[in-house]
């Protein structure tokens, strides 16, 4: 009797620990377990842990609450600008309701990889290229939207949407290389101009300064040839009055003058005349203590300074020494270009020189007068 409790015992707890062996079931910590009881959906979710469930009656299955990364695959469309481009993205998701993810979608993961392609390319075909490359956070949130909407009632959640890449043709890419480089050169010119013009302003101060004070501008010109001498090279600096350039500019013939006038004279007797014409013309004679005279006038029209002074010096040498053609701007105005010993005679001289050497040469030519003036 007792042996066959004992055996009985052992029958029932071999079947008891058969059972629990067949039952149990361990739920991990990310996952939880929906069960099936003869094809009928219970509705407690089990929790993490140690569960049982009913042998060949239930079945259970395992969802993972953890996100998941899908990367979606490399879709090509035409944005609204007419540009065709080719875009990858990535999809980070996770499982909210596993009952859900198991009885209303066939394949969750399938579902939203096809969904997540499907608006990539609608996203595409809604923006433009400037979008697409330069304001992708707004297209994030856009996809974002267009997934997560239908993956609500599939028991999923879409974390986040990123888009990875934007491949663009290679004529695309160099059209947008020209028109970068052009942009930037377009604003290196703007900063130039500018700085130019900051410069001119400047400029224009420092020379009101030197000239209240003429020796600023000497002292200018000495550290101007000191800056070229320091590069050890062979440049020859010469400084020139710019007073005496504006006294030669003054001189020089006009052009009513020079309508007026007649062509070069042929022979010495011609050119005599012309200058005795000239000096009547103009009512003064040509002599050095005149043109003496008319060179201080002229010396005192220039400022002080250092140009200045040399400026006067120079024509008042010339006037001493009784240089012919300083006889005032209504002579040099209306003597003709032809005549010898003027500034308006200066080209016709140069031509007729030759010629009237060699008539002087035969003796049919007058000889060069006291006054300079070649006859």
């Amino acid at each position: 009797m007792i042996e066959e409790l004992v055996t009985a015992g052992a029958a029932t707890a071999s079947a008891g620990a058969l059972y629990v062996m067949a039952a149990a079931r361990v739920v991990k910590q990310y996952e939880r377990g929906v069960v099936f009881r003869l094809g009928r959906l219970l509705p407690e979710v089990r929790r993490p842990g140690l569960t049982l469930v009913v042998p060949i009656v239930d079945r259970l299955h395992k969802v993972s609450l953890q996100i998941i990364t899908l990367p979606i695959p490399a879709q090509e469309g035409i944005t609204r600008d007419n540009v065709t481009v080719r875009v990858d993205a990535v999809v980070y998701f996770k499982v909210v309701n596993p009952s859900d993810a198991l009885v209303r979608v066939e394949d969750y993961r399938f579902a939203v990889s096809q969904m997540a392609q499907t608006s990539l390319r609608s996203i595409i075909g809604k923006s433009e290229l400037d979008d697409l490359l330069s304001n992708r956070e707004k297209l994030n949130q856009g996809l974002e939207l267009m997934i997560d909407n239908p993956a609500v009632e599939w028991g999923v959640t879409i974390d986040r949407v990123e888009i990875k890449d934007v491949s663009l043709p290679e004529t695309m890419k160099r059209s947008m290389a020209r028109q970068a480089e052009a942009d930037r050169e377009r604003r290196a010119r703007v900063i130039n101009a500018d700085a130019e013009l900051q410069a001119s302003k400047k400029l224009a101060g420092a020379a009101q300064v030197m000239s209240e004070q003429p020796a600023a501008l000497q002292l200018r010109l000495l550290q101007t040839v000191v800056a070229v001498a320091a590069e050890k090279n062979s440049t020859l600096v010469l400084p020139f009055p710019v007073e005496l350039l504006r006294f030669l500019e003054r001189a020089a013939p006009l052009p009513g003058a020079q309508e007026a006038g007649a062509s070069p004279a042929s022979s010495g007797q011609g050119a005599t005349a012309a200058t005795a014409a000239t000096a009547a013309s103009a009512g003064e004679a040509a002599d050095p203590e005149a043109l003496a005279a008319q060179a201080r006038e002229l010396a005192g029209e220039f400022p002080p300074g250092t140009s200045g002074d040399v400026v006067r010096q120079l024509l008042e040498g010339l006037g001493e020494k009784g240089v012919p053609g300083l006889v005032g701007e209504r002579a040099v105005s209306e003597a003709e270009p032809g005549t010898p010993g003027t500034l308006a005679g200066a080209e016709g001289e140069g031509e007729g020189e030759e010629r009237t050497d060699a008539e002087g040469a035969d003796g049919s030519g007058d000889a060069p007068g006291e006054d300079g003036t070649r006859g």
